[in-house]
């Protein structure tokens, strides 16, 4: 049994030299690198992975801005919106019996403009109208004065004091369409009371024209 080594046979995938590829005498040339098998497929397995990363890349880099970040939507018309009590006002003389006038003013914070499309109460026995006349608009950052007329139409179905009242507004924007009640204090509260006493008394028909 001979201690050497025996020559190495030639791995999967060696290519032996060709007479013509064999290099000059006495000039050393360096063998082709060669893979076997399975250490090919691995490579052309990376080669496509960073293809695809590259891809992916691009098309990311070159989304609209729009699709990447979409524009917040407007809020809500009852979010932006603000209705307040000024007070009182005479009515025009010649105005009919049990007709009496408040004031409110209506707001608008931000947003798109906001259209108040309906003014209500709660009680049955009265009749509201508005100047300005539903529908009106209102731009954001600014504020309009409503002219509000209640006429009394049947006293058996109006509070005798109204503890708690409210004025229903209908509001329009580019987001949505919403009825709001809006609670307009104590003073609102204190005024309508009284004006509904008045509008019912005895003595309604002259008291509220003159």
């Amino acid at each position: 049994m001979s201690g050497g080594v025996g020559p190495v046979e030639p791995g999967e995938g060696t290519r032996a030299w060709e007479a013509e590829d064999a290099p000059a005498r006495g000039v050393p040339r360096r063998s082709p690198v060669l893979f076997h098998g399975r250490h090919r497929r691995a490579v052309l397995g990376a080669l496509a992975a960073v293809a695809l990363l590259t891809a992916g890349g691009l098309l990311w880099a070159t989304r609209p801005q729009d699709r990447q970040q979409a524009a917040p939507k407007p809020p809500f018309p009852s979010q932006v919106v603000d209705v307040d009590y000024l007070g009182p006002l005479p009515v025009p003389p010649g105005t009919r019996p049990r007709t009496f006038a408040l004031e409110v003013l209506l707001s608008v914070e931000s947003g798109p403009p906001v259209t108040t499309t309906r003014l209500a109460q709660p009680y049955a026995g009265i009749f509201l109208t508005s100047a300005p006349r539903a529908p009106f608009r209102t731009a954001a950052g600014s504020a309009r004065k409503i002219v509000v007329t209640m006429h009394v139409t049947d006293c058996g179905n109006v509070p005798a004091d109204a503890g708690l009242p409210f004025l229903d507004v209908t509001l329009r924007n580019a987001r949505a369409i919403q009825d709001h009640s809006f609670i307009l204090g104590s003073r609102y509260a204190q005024d309508l009371s009284q004006a509904l006493q008045v509008a019912c008394s005895n003595e309604s028909g002259h008291h509220q024209n003159a």
